[in-house]
């Protein structure tokens, strides 16, 4: 087996070493020293897009992603929306925007360039806290899960500070998403406090079905009932 080709490194804001190699085609994103993502696996990131757009949706829907990633994401969401959809996609890490643009295009068939796309270089935090009913769905893939962090400062993206700025920037009906390495019964009930009709979909991270298995929370800002 050949070894693997590093590409580039660089560090995240609280000084975690982010590294992309290269294998045969394959790449791989690694946070010390540990795989956050890989090109070879991405069937989760597809049935999160595919869960989080499952109604029907306005021709000017408009969506948020949290995470470039590798641009699989963006890409499922694009291929799901209208043609008048627009999708703004936040990037915490400028060097996940050089990568995807100097390395990583044509793995999801180049998203960014997609008219429909705004990329914002900002924590989705900032974004989501500075909308109000505004978005008809939420994707958020910027870390492991909800308890195994990219970066320290996501923390309050799953706590109830952060759930109820999520449910205030969803129109009624809208969807949140969030992708998780595994089950999470404790932030599932978060959810509930905080107003959504949630639910734990059990994904598989491969388009074959075999190997792991990832969880992606589906919480849902429900409409308003005439008293």
């Amino acid at each position: 087996m050949k070894p693997q080709q590093l590409i580039d490194r660089s560090t995240t804001p609280d000084g975690k070493e982010l590294v992309l190699y290269q294998r045969d085609g394959v790449y791989t994103i690694r946070v010390d020293g540990l795989e956050l993502m890989s090109s070879r696996a991405h069937g989760s990131e597809e049935a999160m897009a595919r869960l989080a757009l499952a109604g029907a949706l306005r021709p000017a829907a408009e969506v948020l992603i949290g995470g470039l990633g590798m641009g699989y994401t963006l890409r499922a969401v694009l291929d799901r929306v209208p043609g008048a959809a627009s999708v703004t996609v936040a990037e915490l890490l400028p060097v996940v925007v050089r990568w995807n643009r100097q390395h990583l295009a044509g793995l999801a068939g180049s998203p960014l360039d997609d008219p429909r796309v705004a990329l914002v270089e900002d924590d989705v935090g900032s974004v989501i806290a500075g909308s109000t009913g505004r978005f008809d769905a939420v994707l958020l893939d910027v870390d492991n899960g909800p308890a195994a962090l990219t970066v320290r400062g996501n923390e309050r993206l799953y706590r109830a500070g952060g759930l109820a700025a999520a449910h205030r920037c969803l129109r009624p009906g809208g969807v949140l998403a969030v992708w998780s390495a595994g089950p999470d019964a404790a932030f599932e009930r978060a959810l509930r406090r905080a107003g959504f009709e949630a639910r734990a979909e059990r994904v598989s991270a491969r388009d074959n079905r075999r190997g792991p298995h990832h969880t992606v929370f589906v919480a849902t800002r429900a409409f308003r009932r005439d008293r």
